[in-house]
């Protein structure tokens, strides 16, 4: 990808990588990529998490929609996955989220969603990045009744939470679960969903400040979480991220319970019910290797693609597949949307529970669960462009891979949305996977270390 996207948008620091000027580029930028070949004067769905940085990041990018002769829907606070959902509803040509996702409150990012609900294709974001960052022209200036004007969606909450209850035919009438909205975006939208599906629910973290988000809770801090439902003896715990396109659990005895285990818990029922498409899981380099064995156990081809939601969905899509996700927990059930949905699977997950009448620890041990240690490391801008080429990092690479041989993997990748090196090593002994992991990482710091 080039020098503004990343594998989810364009991200970075609010105010200091990415400022109001820079928004307001990719806003009129993005209309001007819109405006080719349609008809009319396109219109844009924008919504946003909860971030202090959200309104001012926001207002530019749709400042900049505005000034080229594009039209816009605010949608206001709401998730990722509504937005994908209401750029069809609300017949707009084109959809975008400031959200920085798990990210910390300083950071913040823009999700571009094309009219058909799916994230940005590779081509439209180059078209989007060339404008921002080579254009000599000045921008168009339409005046009078060419200006764009702004429109204010009252109901985006409320469409998007019938959205997902339609998704369920199965009430959640008797189970009693606790929901972390990471003080996000589903702070706007939990309560509505879960209640209205008829669980009892109790909401956590649902006070956003625009500096608490993610900020020790939600799905990168599922303690809290856990210690609340096994201390109140509830059915399960949810957990969402900073723009709720994520979901992890843990189970009634606050047990952590990850997106593999999800998906194998999801996977199993489908294909029981004849609803896998193809038979077809579609994972990620980083699904844990006791997944893949279950899906070969159990009749399911298993596939997978590099890390990000992205390119889950653009190897469903070509393998006419209709379940996949990341064990981040973003997942993706096609049919019924475009994009990881964490509100939606939670719901997916959680009616299933009640239709089989089973606790979510029983289910989740249809599936064993290899040791992984994670690493991340902060390196040097230069030290993720060295990563692929230095010969020391390469070598201290294959050796852990040649120690492990079949008896485990071992991943090194760039992050796609942060300063970091990620090393996942999975096996059977966990003491001789944090060994090989630490023994990489010495050599990636010394080489590449900030």
């Amino acid at each position: 990808m080039g020098r503004l996207f990343g594998t989810d948008g364009v991200r970075g620091i609010a105010n200091t990588e990415l400022t109001c000027e820079r928004a307001m580029a990719i806003g009129r930028a993005a209309a001007m990529v819109f405006a080719d070949g349609c008809r009319r004067r396109p219109i844009v769905a924008v919504g946003s998490d909860t971030r202090i940085s959200s309104d001012m990041l926001g207002c530019a990018v749709m400042a900049g929609l505005c000034s080229v002769g594009a039209d816009v829907i605010d949608l206001g606070v709401i998730p990722t996955p509504a937005v994908a959902y209401l750029v069809g509803k609300y017949k707009a040509d084109a959809g975008i989220m400031i959200s920085a996702s798990h990210n910390p409150a300083a950071y913040n990012g823009i999700k571009i969603f094309s009219g058909d609900g799916y994230k940005l294709p590779d081509a439209l974001e180059e078209q989007i990045e060339t404008l921002v960052l080579e254009r000599d022209a000045e921008w168009p200036t339409p005046v009078d009744s060419g200006v764009g004007k702004i429109t204010r969606a009252a109901n985006a909450a409320s469409d998007y939470a019938v959205h997902v209850r339609s998704s369920v035919l199965y009430s959640l009438d008797g189970l009693h679960v606790a929901i972390d909205c990471a003080n996000g975006a589903s702070s706007v939208t939990a309560k509505q969903i879960f209640e209205g599906l008829g669980a009892e629910v109790d909401i956590l973290f649902d006070s956003p400040n625009g500096t608490n988000i993610n900020d020790g809770c939600g799905s990168t801090h599922m303690d809290k979480l856990a210690d609340y439902v096994r201390e109140h003896g509830l059915d399960a715990g949810i957990a969402f991220d900073g723009d709720a396109d994520r979901c992890l659990a843990v189970d009634e005895k606050g047990n952590f319970i990850d997106g593999d285990q999800i998906m194998a818990i999801c996977a199993a029922d489908l294909n029981e019910r004849g609803r896998l498409s193809r038979r077809t899981v579609v994972g990620t380099v980083m699904t844990n290797l006791g997944f893949q064995r279950f899906c070969a156990d159990n009749g399911m081809r298993f596939l997978a693609t590099r890390v990000g939601d992205r390119f889950v969905l653009e190897e469903m899509i070509l393998e006419d597949a209709t379940f996949g996700g990341e064990q981040s927990g973003h997942i993706i059930f096609r049919d019924f949307a475009t994009t990881g949905d964490g509100q939606l699977t939670a719901a997916q997950l959680l009616s299933l529970m009640r239709r089989c009448g089973k606790p979510l620890s029983e289910l989740a041990s249809i599936m064993t669960k290899y040791p992984q240690v994670m690493l991340n490391l902060t390196v040097t801008p230069e030290g993720k462009l060295h990563f692929h080429t230095d010969a020391q990092v390469r070598e201290a690479i294959e050796r852990a891979k040649s120690a492990l041989g079949e008896r485990g993997r071992v991943v090194v990748r760039p992050s796609g949305t942060e300063p970091y090196l990620r090393v996942m090593v999975e096996g059977e002994d966990e003491e001789e996977i944090g060994r090989i992991a630490n023994e990489v990482a010495e050599v990636i710091l010394a080489r590449l270390g900030s």
